[in-house]
């Protein structure tokens, strides 16, 4: 999304530098905190320095001490900061921070027998006790019987994510539970665990309780993680909760289409990382300088259907209404809130391509003219398309406006404009997001602050400290840790998760660090922007980037800087769970990473595959299928592979094969024997049509191999490698010649084989990437 192109250095953090509103001498002058003993109800705050008062706000952990002070003792001894403001008692203006940590014993005195199980993110308590609980076949998910109708919805996930992932079609029922069974309720006791909050006992049976359906579904995701690892789980207690209410993650779909499945997907595997905040950005446009730099040819979408006018909507992919009601309702059964955004008044040329009188002359048609009414009765009406009426598309209560990257020099405008968005969508009872612009946007003209939430992502554009004294709370989205903007050569392709997991929570935006604790800091989300139009990234490259980044936020923004485990044993320990039980995202052949191989040899019926219009046939070895064209195939047992993978097979195509003639094909990717127009071997997905320069010889035998990483794919004929798609580029008709990675990667597809004229034998798959010598053997 966003313009400011520089390549990202190591961020480094120092003590004191620039921490948010302190002033050393009156803050040191704070006396400390009284030691905490077991059984105090609540803390006693310290005496105000001459001239101040000391305001409790808030602490990092809130299920222990609240906003008033009263403590509910936790399972073990914890350390908790506190959060005040010292406010001068001559003008309220004149504020400090001020953190102190406190000790608050616990109901047992160690961490108990058995050690604490590994689920990300951590546990924030646990006490352990002595064996092991064993989900069995025969085990049910038992539903306290007042909790049944707010429950079923989260019992009939469960029981479908169990089948997934261990086989065992277990029974719901409502009463008690036996020995073996889990047990879901909102009956916990302790309401201080809050809405998110919950229990977890692992005794005879597992008891998940809690007091809000979100906190009790989250409880079934450290339930899954455990079982994901080992089909047995540790008796103990735990008493988890997040730290932060916002964690996060932003998808720009408006410069690259995401599928419908693709969103869905992701609802439940961020859910499974208790990642419950999913802002997904509907439009935007690519630069114009690498579209001949005329506006007209330049990239833009706006990915929603709109009936106000109808030419908005994309035609190269879109979400119809009832598309995204649905995914919102997803959602909601997954404990996550769907954030939608429409951004204006820049980033704005899709809104200027179909209303040409609303696009800026002085700054560009990716800029509203903001001196025209009609631009606002325009935004007014596309908003309003979403967000009125009883049952309305936006369901959720927040929505985000966007509004960042415009224009300096029209800065009044650009606030008036703000303040009137803020203002029209909250006039539908919408609570209202935006970017944080108003550092950049300095002006006299006043932009509503009352309710209104920031996601500060570069403080050049809106200085975190200065929008805590405007009174916003943040959402922590900093460029220079966060942002993933793929093959672009600027921001991160790859988060740096050791430098995240080691130095970054969302206390700090960009090298601004407030004090642990701050109410005013919501939480954080990082992001993917898909900058470079056209550059062959794809969904499965996406994910790529975002899961290792998925894995370490998610124990940034639950438990902030507890980090029990240093980042090596986290990384090794995190290979272990992966993305949920009903997905596959990254197209693993296996459920562990152990070495895998398939092999197919063909030589007679009955290898799990299931042919239709093949026929089996003299082969290179023995026997192998042969196919009379695009409605003749044999269905595998997999549906694609990811990366690293080889993949092996022997082809004699018939003479006369048509144009696009398929050797392999899944939903995400087809491997043709003749790519369009070309006659060469290649490969398509999601739009890009990729040839290796290749074309195979007809009527004889030849020897494929195609390996596959997150970098590129290769060929090798006949044992020798014969095309590397690894260094192409785009050059660009700026006037740099400015050139950009194109991604040619492959999620090698193995749904259906066939659908060309001609033999196939010998297919084998291997979970990793050959080498050379070995690949040559293999002929």
């Amino acid at each position: 999304m966003k313009n400011i192109l520089f390549t990202v250095g190591l961020i480094i953090i120092t003590q004191g530098l620039l921490y948010g509103q302190t002033d050393s001498a009156v803050v040191q002058s704070v006396p400390d905190i009284k030691e905490i003993k077991a059984g105090d109800k609540r803390v006693i705050f310290p005496e105000s320095p001459k001239g101040y008062s000391l305001v409790f706000k808030a602490s990092n952990r809130a299920p222990i001490v609240n906003p008033a002070g009263d403590i509910t003792t936790p399972l073990v001894a914890t350390k908790v900061n506190l959060y005040f403001e010292l406010i001068s008692q001559v003008s309220d203006s004149i504020k400090y921070d001020v953190s102190k940590e406190i000790v608050v014993p616990g109901k047992f005195p160690n961490v108990g027998v058995n050690p604490q199980p590994f689920v990300i993110p951590t546990l924030r308590e646990w006490h352990g006790s002595n064996g092991i609980f064993s989900l069995t076949a025969s085990s049910r998910i038992v539903l306290n019987a007042a909790d049944d109708k707010q429950l079923r919805n989260a019992a009939n996930i469960l029981k479908q994510e169990l089948k997934d992932q261990l086989g065992f079609n277990v029974s719901i029922v409502k009463g008690k539970a036996k020995k073996g069974d889990i047990l879901l309720t909102l009956n916990a006791k302790d309401k201080s665990i809050g809405e998110e909050g919950y229990y977890f006992n692992t005794d005879e049976y597992v008891t998940i309780s809690a007091v809000k359906y979100q906190g009790l579904f989250w409880g079934t995701r450290t339930l899954l993680q455990l079982l994901e690892q080992k089909n047995s789980i540790p008796k103990g207690l735990a008493r988890d909760y997040p730290e932060f209410e916002v964690r996060g993650f932003v998808l720009d779909v408006g410069r690259k289409f995401f599928s419908l499945q693709f969103l869905r997907d992701y609802v439940k595997f961020m859910s499974y990382y208790k990642l419950n905040d999913f802002q997904i950005h509907l439009n935007d446009n690519g630069f114009k300088k690498y579209f001949n730099d005329n506006w007209s040819e330049t990239y833009s979408a706006f990915r929603l259907e709109n009936t106000t006018y109808p030419g908005l909507t994309a035609k190269d992919g879109s979400y119809s209404k009832k598309e995204f009601i649905a995914l919102q309702q997803l959602a909601d059964d997954y404990g996550v809130r769907i954030i939608p955004e429409i951004d204006a008044p820049a980033h704005a040329l899709a809104f200027t391509k179909v209303v040409p009188e609303i696009g800026s002359k002085a700054y560009g048609m990716d800029h509203l003219d903001l001196h025209n009414p009609l631009t606002y009765t325009f935004m007014e009406n596309v908003f309003k398309e979403y967000i009125s009426g009883s049952k309305p598309v936006f369901m959720g209560k927040a929505v985000h406006i966007g509004t960042d990257e415009y224009a300096k020099k029209d800065a009044e405008v650009f606030r008036a404009f703000t303040d009137n968005m803020i203002k029209y969508v909250e006039g539908f009872g919408k609570d209202v997001r935006l970017w944080g612009a108003l550092t950049h946007a300095k002006g006299t003209t006043p932009v509503k602050v009352e309710n209104v939430v920031m996601n500060t992502w570069y403080n050049g554009y809106a200085d975190p400290v200065a929008m805590k004294k405007l009174g916003y709370k943040q959402i922590s989205t900093p460029d220079g840790w966060l942002y993933i903007v793929p093959a672009a050569g600027y921001y991160y392709d790859y988060l740096d998760i050791k430098n995240l997991y080691n130095k970054w929570t969302p206390s700090m935006i960009g090298d601004v660090r407030f004090p642990t604790g701050d109410p005013t800091i919501l939480g954080g989300s990082f992001a993917v922007w898909n900058d470079i139009v056209g550059n062959g990234i794809t969904e499965k490259d996406v994910h790529d980037r975002v899961f290792p980044a998925m894995q370490v936020l998610s124990q940034k923004m639950w438990g902030g800087s507890d980090t029990p485990l240093k980042f090596d044993d986290f990384n090794v320990w995190s290979k272990k769970i992966g993305e949920g039980p009903s997905l596959n995202i990254s197209g693993k052949l296996s459920k562990k990473d152990a070495p895998f191989t398939a092999h197919f040899s063909f030589d007679q019926k009955g290898e799990k595959i299931k042919t239709i219009g093949a026929v089996y046939t003299p082969g290179y070895l023995k026997n192998a299928l042969s196919f009379s064209g695009e409605n003749s195939y044999a269905k595998l047992p997999y549906t694609e592979i990811g990366y690293n993978y080889t993949v092996s097979f022997w082809v004699n195509p018939a003479d006369h094969n048509a144009d696009d003639a398929v050797l392999f094909k899944a939903p995400n990717a087809v491997v043709k024997l003749k790519q369009t127009g070309t006659g060469k071997l290649g490969f398509s997905r999601e739009g890009y049509n990729i040839d290796f320069g290749y074309s195979l010889p007809e009527n004889s035998w030849t020897h494929v191999v195609i390996t596959g990483t997150n970098s590129g794919t290769s060929l090798y004929i006949n044992g020798k490698l014969e095309k590397k798609l690894y260094d192409n580029w785009i050059v660009f008709t700026d006037k740099d010649n400015t050139k950009m990675r194109k991604s040619e990667t492959l999620f090698f597809p193995l749904q259906t084989v066939g659908g060309f004229k001609g033999k196939l034998d010998e297919l084998q798959i291997w979970n990793k990437v050959l080498p050379d010598e070995e690949i040559s053997a293999l002929k």
